[in-house]
């Protein structure tokens, strides 16, 4: 090849590849500018109480729901792994919350995990609400939700699910090209790092976008 081809071919790459990589940017931050939405209608948890005796609910509130049942004694990993990788990262934001819902009966063993969620870090648990209910209810909550999976004999799941402030249930309806994926499994470090982090940023940004769009404060 002749310097004179070289130098073109050089350029035609200094050229072309910065095109490539800004089409390869634009098309990803199209393709997650907004978080799928699987089911809608969610049940609404308001006549519900919580372990402090409030009332909550899903409406207007972007909720990280889990479904712990009576298994809380194998839940003390997945409850760690969610308050330091998502949980202290975005309590701070408005209208966000944890919710997990368990059988009643279960409140001493939530007091427990609460102290020592609380020790050592000192994490503000003002937004992790426990919610109880007889095991039929926590069934007919559940199946709100509208996925194929169902509750183990403990009446809890491994994964954890993000419902949005119109009691949708948000997720991921081409995960890694193959699959629906309803909910992250709390028990996996490495799925909370690589996709409910990046899913929890982008409904997040989606209502951002939208307050500033209607000038309304949000925290950044």
């Amino acid at each position: 090849m002749n310097k004179e081809a070289q130098k073109f071919l050089v350029l035609g790459i200094l050229f072309v590849f910065p095109v490539l990589i800004y089409l390869f940017f634009a098309s990803g931050k199209n393709n997650f500018s907004t978080l799928p939405i699987l089911s809608e209608s969610v049940d609404e948890i308001e006549s519900w109480t919580t372990d402090r005796g409030d009332r909550i609910q899903l409406e207007d509130r972007i909720t990280i729901l889990g479904f712990w049942g009576r298994a809380l004694d194998r839940k003390r990993g997945d409850a760690l792994n969610l308050n330091q990788k998502i949980y202290k990262r975005f309590y701070e934001f408005n209208d966000f919350q944890f919710v997990m819902v368990l059988e009643e009966g279960q409140q001493e063993a939530v007091s427990l995990l609460q102290k020592e969620l609380t020790e050592g870090v000192g994490t503000d648990l003002v937004k992790w609400n426990f919610i109880y209910a007889d095991s039929l209810g926590i069934q007919q909550f559940f199946q709100s939700l509208k996925t194929p999976l169902q509750l183990d004999a403990q009446l809890s799941r491994p994964e954890v699910f993000i419902v949005d402030k119109e009691r949708k249930l948000r997720g991921r309806d081409d995960d890694e090209g193959k699959a629906v994926l309803y909910g992250f499994n709390a028990e996996s470090v490495a799925e909370i790092n690589n996709k409910m982090l990046d899913d929890v940023k982008v409904i997040l940004a989606e209502y951002r976008r939208a307050l500033k769009k209607y000038n309304k404060p949000e925290k950044e």
